[in-house]
Order: C-alpha cells, then sequence, then structure tokens
C-alpha cells in the first residue's frame, strides 16, 4: 500500500533521533548532559589503574564490626520507628547532634534552623530551587565545585567566577564582581563558596579574608551559601572558624556526614536563617515527602555511642599521610614547569600544566597510561580551566599514589616533547558544565 509522504517523513524525522522526547523537554533540561569524561571512567575504574580521579572516602577506615552492629541494634530495638515515615525537617534529636558537631566549628544554633537533607548536595539542590530563577546570578569560586555547577546548569542561572590565590577568594575580585554585575543590572542571588580545604583547589580562606568576604557580602546586600563539607579533616590544629559563626543572617551552611562518617548514609544538612529554613523545608517535602529515617537515626545513634571525634582524627593521620605521599611524588617526579597547591587538609591538589598542554586532551592518554585524573574544565562554567588538573589523593594507598604520579608524569614528559617538536596544539572545545557522577565529584 503506497504511504503517505508527510507521515512517512515524520516517521524516519522520528527514527532518526536517539531520544525521541527531545521537544518536549523543559528548557532547563538542555544543559543536563554528560560528559565523555564519564564515559572514559567506565575504563578508568579498573583495578590495574590507579585513579587520583575521585573523592570517595576511605570508608574501611571506619570500624565496620561496630558499625554493623549499631544497625543491627537500631532495627532490633526501634524498628518501628527506624523503618516509618519521618520528619521533613529531620529527626529532632539528630538536628541537635548537628548543632553539637557544628559548635566545633564555632557555630551556636538552634535545630530548628537546621533541616537534614540527602547528602549536602541535596541541600544545594533546595537552595537554588527557591532562589534561582533562569538568568540569576550565582557567584562562585573559580574553580568550583563539579556538583554545584551541575545544579546552577540545571536551573539555568548564569555563573559567575570569582578569582582565587593560595590564600582562597582574593576579596578585591569578589567586590569588583559585585559592582559590576550590579552596575549592569544583574540580580545576584548568592556567593556559593567551600572556604575550607575547598573542592577542586585544596585552598583555605585565611582568617582575614574571612571578615573581608563577610563584610563584602553584607554590604552589598549577598546572601553567602558556605558550603564545608571538609571541615574537620584539617591536618594542622583545630577547625577553622565557619563564615556562619559570625553571621547567623547573612549565611546558609551546609554540612555533611560523607567524609566524616560515611556517604552511603546519605545524610547532609542546611542551617539556614528562619525564613529560609521554612522553604527548604517546604521544598525538601514536595522534592522527597519524607526522607529516610533509618539512616538519620543510624547517624544519631553512632554519634551518641561511638568516639566520633577520635574517629575524625584517625581520618585526619590517613589523609595526611596520603597528601604527604602526593605531594612528596608530585615534588620528586613531575617536570619542572608543572605546579600544583599544597593542601593543609581535605582531598585534593590542583595541578597546573605548562603552557600547551590541555589537560581534558591528555586524559586518554593517562588512562592507557593506566592513572586517571579530572580534568579542570569540569569545574569552570565557562569552558576554563583548560591547563589544570584535580588530583584527589583520599582513596589510594600511598605506594599506590606514588605509582599514579610516577605515570602522569610519564605522560605529560611525553606530552611536552610533542608540544616542543610540533608546537602548541589547539584545546577541545568546552561549552556548560560536565554532569559528575558521584564517585568523581
Amino acid at each position: 500500500m503506497p504511504q503517505d509522504s508527510d507521515h512517512g517523513q515524520t516517521i524516519a524525522a522520528q527514527g532518526s533521533r536517539i531520544d525521541a522526547y527531545v521537544d518536549r523537554y523543559a528548557a532547563r533540561a538542555a544543559g543536563m548532559v554528560a560528559s565523555e569524561v564519564r564515559a572514559l571512567f567506565a575504563v578508568a575504574s579498573r583495578p590495574e589503574v590507579v585513579s587520583l580521579a575521585g573523592g570517595m572516602p576511605y570508608v574501611t577506615a571506619l570500624p565496620l564490626d561496630t558499625v554493623g552492629e549499631l544497625v543491627a541494634d537500631l532495627v532490633a530495638r526501634r524498628g518501628p520507628v527506624a523503618l516509618q515515615y519521618g520528619s521533613g525537617q529531620g529527626d529532632p534529636h539528630l538536628r541537635e547532634q548537628i548543632c553539637d558537631v557544628m559548635r566545633m566549628e564555632g557555630i551556636e544554633a538552634n535545630s530548628d534552623d537546621v533541616v537534614v537533607t540527602v547528602g549536602s548536595q541535596q541541600a544545594l539542590d533546595l537552595i537554588t530551587r527557591i532562589f534561582i530563577d533562569p538568568g540569576d546570578v550565582v557567584l562562585a569560586e573559580g574553580p568550583s565545585y563539579v556538583g554545584a555547577l551541575g545544579t546552577f546548569s540545571a536551573y539555568q542561572a548564569k555563573v559567575v567566577h570569582i578569582a582565587m590565590d593560595a590564600e582562597g577568594i582574593i576579596p578585591e575580585s569578589l567586590a569588583q564582581t559585585i559592582y559590576a554585575l550590579k552596575t549592569a543590572g544583574s540580580p545576584i542571588k548568592f556567593l556559593y563558596t567551600i572556604p575550607t580545604f575547598q573542592n577542586p583547589a585544596g585552598v583555605t580562606l585565611n582568617t582575614a579574608r574571612r571578615q573581608q568576604v563577610l563584610d563584602i557580602c553584607q554590604r552589598a546586600g549577598v546572601l553567602i551559601v558556605e558550603d564545608n563539607p571538609y571541615g574537620m579533616l584539617g591536618f594542622d590544629g583545630e577547625p577553622m572558624r565557619a563564615l556562619r559563626a559570625d553571621n547567623a543572617d547573612g549565611v546558609v551552611y551546609l554540612g555533611s556526614f560523607s567524609k566524616t562518617l560515611a556517604p552511603g548514609f546519605r545524610v547532609g544538612w542546611a542551617l539556614a536563617p528562619h525564613a529560609i529554613r521554612d522553604k527548604l523545608v517546604l521544598a525538601m517535602e514536595s522534592a522527597v515527602l519524607s526522607h529516610s529515617s533509618f539512616t538519620q537515626l543510624a547517624v544519631g545513634q553512632y554519634l551518641a555511642t561511638q568516639p566520633w571525634r577520635e574517629q575524625i582524627k584517625s581520618f585526619q593521620v590517613l589523609y595526611r599521610e596520603r597528601r604527604d605521599a602526593m605531594i612528596s611524588s608530585l615534588e620528586a617526579l613531575m617536570p619542572a614547569d608543572v605546579t600544583w597547591t599544597r593542601p593543609s587538609g581535605g582531598f585534593f591538589v590542583w595541578a597546573t600544566l605548562p603552557e600547551g598542554l590541555d589537560s581534558k586532551a591528555l586524559l586518554p592518554r593517562a588512562v592507557s597510561e593506566r592513572v586517571a585524573f579530572v580534568p579542570g574544565t569540569g569545574f569552570y562554567a565557562d569552558g576554563g580551566g583548560a591547563r589544570h588538573m584535580r588530583l584527589s589523593y583520599c582513596y589510594p594507598e600511598p605506594d599506590r599514589i606514588r605509582e599514579g604520579v610516577r605515570r602522569l608524569a610519564g605522560v605529560i614528559e611525553q606530552e611536552l616533547r610533542l608540544r616542543d617538536t610540533f608546537g602548541t596544539g589547539s584545546s577541545p572545545d568546552h561549552i556548560g558544565v560536565d554532569t559528575p557522577g558521584p564517585d568523581l565529584a
């Protein structure tokens, strides 16, 4: 039977699409794309590859037998409560315990202002949802956490990066950027910052600059969203005083148990001024109705019965040893023109390649030599970061870190020889924000 030509063209057009729903998605879904880097890490996860990429905590250092007994006891004694729906704001007792944890960073807070979330990533999503209209400006360090950039992109925010150096955000750059945006009539909704052991750069905002950043934002009426997953994991001295400790009304503080206990529990929180707190609870309930009572009560029981401060100290010792292994290996093995940050806590080193080298182009060659890292472009919303890479020391054993750096140094040396022979190559295009996997964030 002859086929109607228009109908046939419609079927052909639909059949040629990878996604038949491409014309039906909301506009904000257009930026929700996974990068080719994520696909490459399916290969990089093989055991023969040394991964300096993932930001995964070393949970094997936990007393797993004790945690298992704690969970079993929770089900035996409080199963009907632990396995039931819970409050949208979070378990009241856990919120009180979270206030005790934050007190270590100088924060005095009321548990009524704490909202428990499914990891701090959900807290970030909720904050963005209640504040951002398409085209609104979010200020963020350059580079910034890839998971945050993905969230901002999903809500169609315009990310404007603020310059950093070895001491964190440069206050003059922050003030100048705010002035320029306000003069241009661009609405700034908040400054997103990881001031302590920043992901990916590993740098920490110094004490003097913390007060300057608070003062600049307060004068300009700019809310600060302080993300602090690594603050307890310093290698020298007591935890830094949080920004929220010195401004209760102008800072939303995001915290997490993913790095100090275990990411599998997926328990984080937001501490917010009262009005913002109310919006967060409503947004939380619309997103998940009620999150896991079980994991909240498990974390609460761990805090109540286990020496969690001592466990954090053991993590500090473990990560310090791995940081030292990475820094000493970089010093011994890297070509002279490669530079890097020297973190005093957290998980990450931020390395800068010599002129003419591109980290994203380098990655497939590195994986072929059985070492992996995260290219710097994923940490910028504007396509920057081509000469940078994030190196993570939190998960591999020290000997594996040294071997990984040795392999990476060899790849960079080979690229330098190619550059010197053939000249500077063009950088691959990078538009938009790479959507991270949890093992890369």
